[in-house]
């Protein structure tokens, strides 16, 4: 640690008691020389040194996010870990924090680098082919390039899994309760939230906004919206929770469509209720549950009709709520025994979604036409859209919207 220092006379008395450590660059957090002060905190004392420290020449108050992307722009560490920073901060759970910690450890850029590296070498081969056409060997047709872009492939199909399973951690997964009024829905938010969440009455319409739960299934976040009856009201109130109702269905992962199973015995949610059905958008899983079978009598369980998932249980008692619950864990392809996993963000997903894209196209030049130039561009393509990922090859307009999310002074 350096021994000199440069000293003022102070002419106002101090505020408290504290430590100065000195890191001077390349060996700190940035890379930069980094003077770190400790004081005793209380936001009345921190307020009064920050107001203290702005007076000195030369310094202001760091941007949210500027340090890790001082970090990022001094090779200190990734895109991906310097977004697993933030990851970590907020982490809903113990799994989604470690699997955060494994990010910002460098787990998910050394597979991502793995998958750059390995593109590097198909290009080298598939560049002599085009440069050294008249060689004896034909490395485009003597199948060693599609083996190789197969097993890149593979492995990158693998990275995608495990990332998907780190968005479900970090994102959660939306799940709207949605159906005609007093079919239970309050009663179901309240037993997948385990407590009195929503008010329960045998009024019709006594939900009348939106109501939201963040609960965890086994590790798995799960964001969970009860909404107003569905139906054709006069109240002006109910009509606005109704259209807000659309609107959370609009942006959900999955609906669970709650069914009074005392008013219907229907179970293909077409038949129960068809101009729901079509109002629907396109491709929106759903999970049909009919409720109260408690009233009903009927057997607990899942079953598929036509496609569609059915639940029967009670919301009220509680029975088959369980099985619920399992269903949602495995329609999102949810892993409980993931270990050393990495957490992954939408644009991470786009990203590799995007090169396995352009691998795809590529195998298709290359099986098809023998076209090497056109596999040659799939693969750059693909190789870029990975290393967006880890920052090698990113906009600074991107670099701005990821570090203005931070929280101040990380």
């Amino acid at each position: 640690m350096p021994t000199t220092c440069r000293s003022t006379t102070l002419t106002v008395p101090p505020l408290d008691q504290g430590i100065a450590l000195w890191f001077p660059g390349p060996n700190s957090f940035t890379g930069e020389d980094v003077l770190e002060l400790q004081g005793h905190g209380g936001p009345v004392i921190l307020d009064l040194l920050l107001k203290r420290i702005l007076t000195l020449p030369g310094l202001r108050i760091a941007r949210p996010g500027e340090f890790s992307e001082r970090a990022f722009l001094n090779d200190k560490l990734d895109l991906a870990q310097a977004e697993a920073i933030a990851d970590l901060i907020d982490a809903s759970s113990e799994q989604a924090a470690r699997s955060a910690l494994n990010s910002l450890q460098g787990v998910f850029s050394a597979r991502v680098n793995h998958l750059v590296e390995a593109l590097t070498h198909l290009r080298i081969y598939v560049e002599a082919a085009i440069d050294f056409p008249d060689e004896e060997i034909d490395f485009l047709s003597d199948g060693k390039i599609e083996a190789q872009l197969n097993e890149v492939m593979a492995d990158l199909d693998a990275v995608r899994a495990e990332a998907r399973q780190g968005s479900l951690l970090r994102e959660g997964m939306k799940v709207v309760i949605a159906g005609r009024p007093n079919a239970g829905k309050s009663s179901l938010l309240n037993a997948l939230a385990g407590r009195e969440a929503a008010i329960v009455t045998d009024i019709a319409g006594t939900t009348r906004d939106v109501l939201r739960e963040h609960i965890h299934i086994d590790g798995m976040p799960l964001h969970i919206i009860d909404t107003a009856g569905l139906r054709d009201a006069n109240d002006e109130v109910e009509r606005i929770g109704i259209e807000r109702a659309w609107q959370e269905i609009a942006q959900a992962d999955r609906v669970l469509f709650m069914v009074d199973g005392t008013t219907t015995g229907a179970v293909d949610p077409a038949e129960i209720w068809p101009d729901f059905i079509e109002r629907l958008p396109a491709k929106l899983p759903i999970t049909v549950v009919r409720n109260k079978a408690d009233v009903t009598g009927e057997a607990l369980g899942i079953s598929e009709v036509n496609g569609h998932s059915l639940i029967r249980l009670s919301a009220r008692t509680g029975d088959g709520v369980e099985v619920l619950r399992n269903h949602l864990k495995q329609s999102m392809g949810f892993d409980t025994n993931m270990e050393g996993g990495f957490l992954a963000r939408r644009r991470h997903l786009q990203a590799l979604e995007e090169a396995a894209n352009h691998l795809q196209q590529g195998k298709a030049q290359l099986l098809g036409a023998w076209a090497g130039e056109l596999l040659a561009e799939e693969l750059r393509l693909a190789q870029q859209a990975l290393s967006e990922i880890t920052g090698e090859f990113t906009s600074d307009d991107l670099l701005g919207r990821i570090f203005s999310s931070f929280c101040i002074g990380k």
